[in-house]
């Protein structure tokens, strides 16, 4: 049975109904506009091991070594991927302590590393493992899925440190696999440095900028 009235006025009062459940019903989020609002609004916050040597060691860079940071505004809220030049084995630490407790890094380290029971130091530092010299898929879908969950992920671009022993097997250079990474992730890219960190032994002045 048709319902009765002049059709102009069902009509409007079809397409009016319409209208207001088109402007209440809210709008789907994707999986990953969903992961993102979550890290943005719950935030990603470091782990119990991450915690305890931040908060063991925050004396040592902010008293001994006199860490000062600028640009913590330069930050987003979510994920981003941290491309910072690369001096010293140290350098994740003072990066990542002007962000904490807020925020804990996730880096990539060198396979060889992982050894018991120093694997379990760095796994809980934040850490996870790469095969330098490879093309190691897994380690970057791991960077690209931590990123997209909220984690602030720290590349050193130059794969290396500038200087090293007296055994250097690897050139310093600039590689892409931050941007790639970024890029994937649909993440901001954001450039850091660091310095001082090559010269702990002389007590220098640690400096980092976002």
């Amino acid at each position: 049975m048709f319902p009765r009235g002049p059709p102009s006025l069902l009509f409007s009062r079809q397409t009016a109904s319409l209208l207001r459940r088109a402007s209440s019903a809210p709008p789907r989020a994707t999986p990953k506009q969903s992961h993102l609002c979550q890290a943005i609004l719950c935030g990603v916050r470091p782990t119990l091991a991450y915690n305890v040597v931040a908060g063991a060691t925050w004396p040592l860079l902010y008293g001994l070594f006199r860490l000062r940071s600028t640009g913590k505004e330069h930050i987003p809220a979510g994920g981003c991927v941290l491309a910072c030049n690369h001096l010293s084995s140290f350098d994740p630490w003072p990066l990542g302590m002007p962000l904490w407790p807020k925020t804990g890094l996730r880096f990539m380290a060198k396979s060889e590393l992982y050894w018991f029971p120093l694997s379990k130091l760095i796994d809980g530092a934040g850490a996870f493992p790469v095969r330098r010299g490879q093309q190691d898929t897994v380690a970057i879908e791991t960077a690209v899925r931590l990123a997209r969950e909220g984690h602030v992920i720290a590349m050193f671009p130059e794969g290396t440190r500038r200087i090293k022993g007296l055994m250097k097997t690897r050139v310093a250079r600039p590689r892409s696999g931050a941007a790639r990474i970024a890029l994937e992730a649909g993440v901001p890219l954001v450039p850091a440095a660091v310095r001082g960190t090559d010269r702990l032994l002389r007590l220098a002045r640690l400096r980092v900028v976002y």
